[in-house]
């Protein structure tokens, strides 16, 4: 798709309580592709598709499909369970995000590895999401992840995810397995939830967090994705996953889904892409866990 090609059924509402169209979340996608394919590049993706807008019914897709033809780029993934060859997506240009947006797109996930080393990541990523919604508690978990990945010579990112978390990632060099990264990330959560036990929890059942925020780290697995920076999310308003600068969760009032399409352009305008160039600090993994045995 082209600048030129007129979007199908542009006037469909994808956000119909904000009053979004397709010819909209087409045109969000358009502009923010600067912003937003650098984080894409080289990184199998999974679609959750709205044909129907947030009134209908969505659904998550992670193979390729027949009818997207070449504007959409194949990458042939040989995964254990279940077994066999998956034709995954990859997305490196503005045209190709338009195109998937006019497919009813609403959120992009991406893999935490890039094709050229799919077996080794290049992101740790702790994925926090306060049992009430509660900004202050999810906001000092933050920054008790981010000071033991410093602790651990690793330089912490955050990002509103849209929908009521956070997400706080580490760069890597793609190096170590996804298995090393999740056994690291796993051991330095259940530190954290030693320290602060009333706090934090790596309990996986929910009936046994008591109201403890769970420190995620299984988004850093073989074929396991995270909402991509700059994506909408299928929920009302048409929020953004929006990268920050650690300064700003000092902001009075700053939500997950603060930042939307509707304003989102306003805050890159002034600001730019906080993580523009966090892979000028990526960490070395083995490194990182020497330092982490070593902490008292």
């Amino acid at each position: 798709m082209t600048a030129s090609d007129d979007v199908s059924r542009p006037d469909k509402a994808l956000y119909p309580e904000a009053g979004w169209t397709k010819a909209d979340v087409v045109g969000y996608y358009r502009r923010v592709a600067e912003y937003m394919l650098p984080h894409l590049a080289g990184r199998p993706l999974t679609l959750h598709r709205f044909p129907d807008g947030l009134d209908g019914e969505g659904f998550f897709q992670q193979a390729w499909a027949e009818h997207f033809g070449e504007r959409v780029e194949r990458l042939a993934i040989r995964h254990e369970k279940p077994t066999g060859w998956v034709e995954h997506m990859r997305c490196d240009d503005a045209d190709c995000l338009a195109f998937l947006a006019d497919q009813g797109t609403l959120t992009f996930h991406r893999w935490a590895a890039r094709s050229r080393a799919l077996d080794r990541p290049d992101l740790m990523i702790f994925d926090l999401d306060p049992p009430d919604g509660d900004m202050g508690e999810l906001k000092r978990a933050a920054r008790r992840v981010a000071a033991l990945m410093r602790d651990c010579q690793l330089s912490p990112f955050v990002m509103t995810t849209g929908s009521t978390g956070l997400h706080v990632v580490a760069p890597l060099r793609p190096q170590a397995d996804f298995d090393a990264v999740r056994a690291l990330a796993g051991g330095m959560a259940g530190r954290l939830a030693t320290e602060f036990p009333d706090e934090l929890t790596t309990e996986q059942r929910i009936e046994a967090r008591e109201g403890r925020l769970y420190l995620d780290v299984m988004r850093n697995a073989f074929g396991q994705t995270a909402v991509a920076p700059y994506s909408l999310r299928a929920r009302p308003g048409a929020p953004v996953a929006t990268p920050l600068d650690w300064v700003e969760l000092d902001k009075g009032g700053l939500r997950s889904d603060s930042y939307t399409l509707e304003n989102v352009f306003r805050r890159l305008g002034q600001k730019g892409d906080p993580w523009a160039r966090m892979f000028d600090h990526a960490g070395d993994l083995a490194a990182a866990r020497q330092a982490f045995e070593a902490l008292d």
